[in-house]
């Protein structure tokens, strides 16, 4: 589905005042067209940056809410403080941060980004230090989110509290110094975000008004909370949230990911380290008893389910699972303004256009905004002379309109600002892009000339090969050292070099490659993808991953999305994927449950649709597309033990049939 708004594509400047599409008087610019966001965007840093309405902050770290079941929740309260660092007894709007990352965590972030003379200098030195080009590239991308904004959406936001807010961060049931079982966005954890928002504008300090921010697991939250309205929740600002939590991270294509046993060890160990903010008050009304008897019922939650799911394929959390559907947010029910930020190789890659899709109202009121990069590094080079404002930026701007009501054209932003993959930041109607009609390019034996590096270098042809032709690909471990590498890591191995990021031509070593002839133009890609497969395989199982590239003249090959699928997962949900006009499917879901399993036989071809992650991109004049397939891509898909049995001494191929093709579907402007 694609959304637009009447206005085009363009940036106009308009009388002042005037009335808006919203019925609202707008006075500034309207910036449709610029994704800096124009004239507006200049007030909105100058609000943030310049002298806050209050001088300081107050800041209560062991405020505790109990919850309907009388678990007690641990919060941190920030409210305005005069010059003397008195409370402001003023009731103001709330903005709430539900995370498991530990508010001693927070705390330790808050103190150092706003340490005198420490923390101004961290942010000036990460906007201001770039190694583009360099083998450090990776780092300063990583370094410049410091000066990006995210961390003040993640965590302590001071600014936006000396600008006439509240803030109430709280510790996810179960970690940081919250007692009870960690559920992991279970749904007595979406009950009590619903009681946090209740009892938070019931306080004196609060004027009845709510938002809910954050990054990750704190926006997924975000977003589960706004799907069960409550009254006094108005808007949500959620960074690299996700609606389809087995499809982005745990089982992509069937297949569990590395980075959630990584990011559930590392959540387990935090839960462990209190809270010392109030240390004897809590060992003396029992709280600490309380605390540790929780810890010791759930020491470390989902581990062990998750191994012998991994083990023994007997848990529901290797597959599709109601376990799943009682997490992902309900996006289609949320009816406050939401604003939502990704990233085209984030850990969600899908969501944030997957999110912007479902929300159904109307553009303005819902806001996407999506980088090319990971999930660690949101953010980076935001507020530059081309590029979007800063997230906190961005975030002051949203709640001051749908908190507080104040005219300052944030609804008049994007609504789809986009990093173009081999272009440059743009803002306008709709994704996928106005103009892109729906292509299939099928992959063809013929060498191209351009990937004789890989064990098979082929086309991209508009026409299916006219004989029969099998290609024979082994797993192997180069995907190590790949994009998929730094996807799973969440970005942090980026900063191990161009070989991580830009080029993918050491991982095609072990690859099939197909590529078009050079672009006589540059031609625009944007959309959803399916690549169809027919492939074979000497076992019982077979793990199949693809990219798909821009390719440099000089040779380079940068991932622009990517996807994975093992054979036996194959089985599709028509109901729930997307097809073109002309019937042609464009997206896959696949059912990825145990019952929908299908038999992989040997050395049968079957046919397979792999579903690759939506993209915008643009090639260059002179620039290739290519698909690369892969028998593997470790560590970004593991195989369960049961299937590695099953596929144990397999030789898998891909098998060129003119009876039944392998092609490309995908949406682009231009013909390829």
């Amino acid at each position: 589905m694609t959304y637009r708004l009447d206005q085009p594509e363009q940036t106009v400047q308009p009388a002042r005042p005037r009335t808006g599409r919203l019925g609202a008087p707008h006075f500034g610019s309207l910036p449709l067209g610029d994704p800096t966001g124009g004239a507006d965007a200049i007030r909105w840093r100058e609000q943030v940056d310049g002298k806050p309405l209050y001088p300081r902050v107050s800041i209560r770290r062991d405020v505790v809410l109990t919850m309907s079941d009388g678990v007690r929740l641990r919060a941190t309260v920030v409210r305005p403080a005069n010059r003397f660092g008195q409370t402001v007894l003023t009731p103001y709007p709330a903005v709430i941060n539900i995370n498991p990352y530990n508010r001693l965590a927070v705390d330790a972030l808050d103190h150092t980004l706003h340490a005198p003379l420490l923390g101004k200098a961290l942010r000036t030195a990460s906007a201001s230090i770039d190694a583009g080009g360099t083998g450090l590239e990776g780092l300063t991308t990583l370094t410049k989110t410091l000066s990006g904004g995210v961390f003040d959406v993640f965590g302590i936001n001071r600014n936006l509290v000396r600008s006439g807010y509240v803030q109430v961060i709280v510790d996810v049931r179960g970690t940081g110094a919250s007692q009870g079982k960690w559920q992991i966005l279970g749904e007595r954890e979406q009950q009590d975000s619903v009681e946090i928002i209740d009892w938070t504008s019931e306080q004196d300090w609060c004027d009845g008004t709510v938002g809910l921010a954050g990054w990750s697991y704190s926006a997924i939250n975000s977003l589960q909370a706004a799907d069960k309205r409550p009254a006094a929740l108005k808007a949500v600002f959620a960074v690299e949230g996700c609606d389809d939590i087995v499809r982005d991270i745990y089982i992509t294509g069937g297949m569990p990911s590395a980075f959630i046993p990584t990011w559930l060890s590392a959540v387990n160990l935090l839960k462990w380290v209190p809270n010392p903010s109030s240390p004897i008050r809590d060992l003396l009304r029992g709280d600490t008893a309380r605390w540790a008897r929780d810890r010791i019922k759930s020491p470390a939650t989902e581990i062990g389910s998750l191994l012998w799911g991994f083990l023994t394929a007997r848990d529901d959390r290797i597959f599709d699972d109601p376990y799943f559907d009682e997490r992902d947010p309900q996006v289609d029910r949320i009816e406050v303004p939401t604003f939502t930020v990704g990233a085209w190789h984030d850990l969600f890659g899908r969501s944030a256009t997957g999110i912007y899709e479902r929300l159904q109202m109307e553009p303005g009121r819902k806001q996407m905004l999506v980088g090319d990069g990971y999930h660690l590094d949101v953010g980076s080079g935001y507020g530059g002379k081309s590029s979007p404002p800063r997230l906190d930026v961005l975030e002051r701007a949203w709640f001051d309109r749908w908190l507080k009501g104040h005219r300052n054209g944030v609804e008049y932003y994007g609504p789809v600002t986009m990093l173009q993959q081999g272009g440059s930041w743009t803002s306008g109607h709709s994704f996928p892009r106005a103009g892109v009609r729906t292509q299939r390019l099928y992959l063809h034996n013929s060498p191209s000339g351009s990937a004789e590096h890989a064990v098979h270098d082929g086309t991209l042809s508009h026409e299916p090969v006219d004989h029969l032709t099998s290609l024979h690909v082994r797993a192997d471990i180069r995907g190590a050292m790949s994009r998929d590498m730094t996807q799973v890591t969440a970005g942090a191995a980026m900063a191990l070099g161009p070989t991580f990021t830009v080029d993918a031509r050491y991982q095609e070593r072990g690859g099939l490659s197909f590529s078009t002839e050079p672009v006589a133009e540059p031609t625009t890609i944007s959309g959803p993808m399916n690549l169809r497969l027919n492939v074979a395989t000497t076992a019982h199982e077979a793990i199949w991953a693809v990219t798909v590239n821009d390719v440099a003249p000089d040779g380079t090959s940068t991932v622009l999305t990517n996807g994975a699928l093992s054979a036996s997962n194959r089985a599709l949900d028509e109901s729930k994927s997307t097809y073109a006009a002309d019937g042609s499917l464009l997206s896959a879901h696949h059912y990825l449950s145990y019952k929908r399993k299908l038999p992989v036989p040997a050395d049968e071809p079957v046919r397979i649709d792999v579903d690759l992650v939506p993209t915008d991109a643009i090639l260059d004049t002179g620039h290739r597309l290519r698909v690369d397939v892969y028998a593997a891509s470790f560590p970004r898909y593991l195989t369960v033990v049961p299937d590695l049995i099953k596929a144990r001494g397999r030789r898998q191929r891909l098998v060129l049939d003119p009876r039944h093709p392998s092609y490309l579907t995908f949406c682009a402007g231009g013909q390829l």
